[in-house]
């Protein structure tokens, strides 16, 4: 059978999600998937990043990290995102990712593609959940399949037991403050597996 096509699509201010998706890449070349990690495009001014030391010590980290397009959600069948939280919602990057694929929604080019999200924000209580159940409206606009982890392994556990996706809460120095890398891994695989379930049914 063909491999699956996974991509891991993220935004990192301050490297915790670009540490999350290093993570999930890891589990997904594992699996022998066809992986691409791609970070979305930047909104913040340049000025303000070269003001401000952590971004710009993840800027120069991820400069060789290509850009997400359109074409690698085409490319995918199955796709995991992975944001901070702002306000309890999506960044703003990510959201403008969402929103300029009216193209290929509207073509039915993001039906049935399996995806999943992970989150963080710099307390446990910083709407985490609700920035995966946004990120989830959207998908069930595109018509894709939620590929949630559940209660599907122990390792969901020490991470925190976030069913809708693998969250953290993170320092205001970048450093993830929860055990969550088995947790990231096991959804990128459990992604990985229900995208291989529907390409064989297929």
């Amino acid at each position: 059978m063909e491999k699956v096509k996974f991509s891991i699509i993220y935004y990192s201010a301050n490297g915790a999600n670009y540490k999350m998706a290093k993570w999930a890449e890891e589990a997904a070349k594992e699996t022998g998937a066809e992986v691409r990690l791609a970070k979305v495009p930047e909104l913040i001014p340049q000025e303000v990043i070269d003001n401000n030391p952590k971004m710009k010590e993840i800027a120069e980290l991820t400069k060789d990290v290509p850009i997400a397009t359109s074409d690698d959600l085409e490319w995918s069948d199955a796709i995991v995102f992975s944001t901070g939280t702002r306000f309890g919602n999506v960044t703003s990057q990510m959201k403008n990712f969402f929103d300029m694929q009216g193209g290929l929604w509207a073509e039915g080019k993001l039906a049935n593609k399996v995806v999943s999200a992970m989150s963080s924000a710099q307390n446990p209580h910083g709407g985490q959940e609700e920035t995966i159940q946004a990120m989830y409206t959207t998908f069930m606009h595109w018509g894709a399949i939620i590929a949630a982890p559940g209660y599907t392994d122990n390792c969901l556990f020490p991470a925190g037991g976030n069913p809708y996706g693998t969250s953290t809460s993170v320092s205001q120095e970048g450093e993830i403050m929860d055990d969550i890398e088995a947790a990231v891994k096991h959804q990128a695989r459990r992604t990985i597996q229900i995208a291989e379930w529907i390409k064989k049914g297929q």
